[in-house]
């Protein structure tokens, strides 16, 4: 079980966008280490065959990291009272096409979350990108 889950993937056509969420709440408060507000919350995925990599990341005052691989191209952010964060692509490509992951770390700035394991990982979610 985890207190992360992801929603909004499925398919979707190249040239198209996706708007993937993670909602952080499905535990209370009490079950946490830490209040969910504090946790940095962050978007990995895996493409079929090859490893997981960082996409983006996004901290408790809303700053956003991106991988180099991927910088650019999607777009981070948090809402519902830091409890909620959303990955946004434009302009699908076949190789967005991977299960995404969202995760969750306590107490770090955005720069810095690729350093940890993170607390807590989603299930995950797949998009597929078709033509």
């Amino acid at each position: 079980q985890t207190p992360l889950m992801e929603s909004g993937g499925g398919s979707a056509q190249a040239g198209g966008s996706l708007t993937l969420s993670c909602a952080t709440s499905q535990y209370p408060n009490s079950e946490i280490r830490y209040p969910y507000s504090e946790y940095s919350l962050a978007w990995f995925r895996q493409a079929p065959g090859k490893e997981r990599e960082a996409v983006a990341a996004i901290d408790t005052d809303a700053t956003p990291t991106y991988s180099d691989s991927v910088k650019g191209s999607f777009t981070i952010s948090r809402a519902n009272a830091k409890t909620t964060a959303y990955l946004q692509r434009r302009s699908l490509t076949h190789e967005d096409t991977a299960t995404y992951y969202c995760a969750a770390e306590p107490l770090c700035t955005a720069p810095d979350v690729w350093k940890y394991d993170m607390d807590y990982w989603g299930k995950g979610i797949l998009v597929t990108v078709s033509s």
